[in-house]
């Protein structure tokens, strides 16, 4: 079985030069709070330990901003909780489920939205996974289940390939759907037994985690390449970051580098209000701005969907830039093109 990553204190970070000595009262305050961990290639990927705005360091080493909890951050921001039938599931949407097979990951980011769940032991227990699929069992609306957490591809393959044919065996699921932060930063977890196992059920997708185009070192794409000759398809969802990734050439650096390793990027999430991460946060009008400036770079297959998940658990909307605007005239709209030139567009008989 491949070693799972340990957590770590803010001693081990300072002693890594990860973390300025003189923070470290601050950060240990932090760390009681949120935990820390750090996979060895995603150390290895930050390109200047003394450089606290790395773009990968950024994502994983705490900072003291993280003690500033502004009052409209929440514990559970995107509702989990309040969608929860049964323990480990949550059921927002008719036709999928969540299914938090685990709270931990080989990572923590310090952005997470989960970050307040996740935990060192947190593979849900037998008798709640059973409740769980069983609730899906008896649910024919459901067509698709999403693995997530923590992070589902930290289980052993026996259990993963166990929950997959428990999956595959309930006719009313078409699609089994992963999303991993494992390919990117711990590649080697990605082994000729995992990918048996993701193979139990016959569709399934896997979505990779990844927010600056520096976390895709060799293994990562050797990884990822592994995942993708074994007939899976990759989609990617980004969190919009300040500091790491809010600008239109780090966005189009990441998405071409994704698309070159037949990553299809997915989603790019506006920031969620999680606890102590206000320093991460752009604005939904810069966001929409930096969405605007990518669709002149970038084909369609490069481009993600920018989103947000409302707060409370009311679902995710596309919040991306408006091309098209309702004139005076009924059925006639003036529309905005990728250079920022406006034309006129009717709709029939108008």
């Amino acid at each position: 079985m491949t070693a799972r990553s340990a957590l770590l204190t803010v001693d081990a970070l300072i002693a890594a030069g990860l973390a300025p000595a003189d923070q470290a009262a601050d950060l240990d305050r932090v760390a009681e709070a949120f935990r820390i961990r750090l996979s060895p290639a995603m150390q290895a990927a930050i390109g200047d330990a003394r450089d606290a705005d790395d773009p990968v360091a950024r994502q994983f080493v705490p900072r003291p901003e993280e003690l500033t909890i502004r009052p409209e951050e929440l514990a559970d921001p995107i509702g989990d909780h309040s969608f929860s039938p049964v323990p480990g599931l949550t059921h927002r949407y008719p036709d999928r489920v969540i299914l938090h097979a685990t709270q931990t990951c080989e990572v923590y980011c310090r952005f997470c939205f989960r970050r307040e769940a996740v935990g060192e032991d947190g593979t849900l227990p037998d008798a709640q996974m059973e409740a769980a699929l069983a609730y899906v069992a008896a649910t024919p609306a459901i067509r698709e289940v999403i693995l997530t957490g923590g992070d589902p591809l930290v289980l052993s393959a026996r259990r993963l390939g166990q929950i997959m044919a428990r999956l595959a065996a309930i006719d009313h699921v078409d699609c089994v759907r992963l999303h991993s932060r494992v390919p990117v930063v711990a590649p080697q977890r990605i082994t000729p037994a995992l990918l048996a196992a993701l193979g139990q059920h016959p569709a399934t997708w896997v979505v990779v985690h990844t927010n600056h185009a520096n976390e895709l070192t060799a293994p990562a794409r050797a990884a990822l390449a592994r995942l993708v000759g074994a007939g899976i398809p990759l989609l990617s969802q980004s969190v919009l970051l300040r500091g790491v990734n809010d600008t239109p050439e780090a966005l189009e650096a990441l998405f071409r580098a994704l698309l070159r390793n037949r990553v299809k990027p997915y989603y790019l999430h506006h920031c969620d209000l999680a606890r102590g991460t206000s320093h991460f946060r752009t604005t939904l009008a810069e966001g929409q701005a930096l969405m605007a400036a990518l669709r002149g770079r970038l084909s369609g297959t490069c481009l993600p969907t920018y989103v947000l998940d409302i707060p409370g658990g009311h679902g995710k909307v596309p919040v991306g830039p408006a091309y098209v605007a309702e004139t005076a005239t009924s059925g006639r709209y003036r529309v905005t093109d990728w250079q920022g030139r406006t034309h006129d567009y009717a709709d029939p008989g108008a």
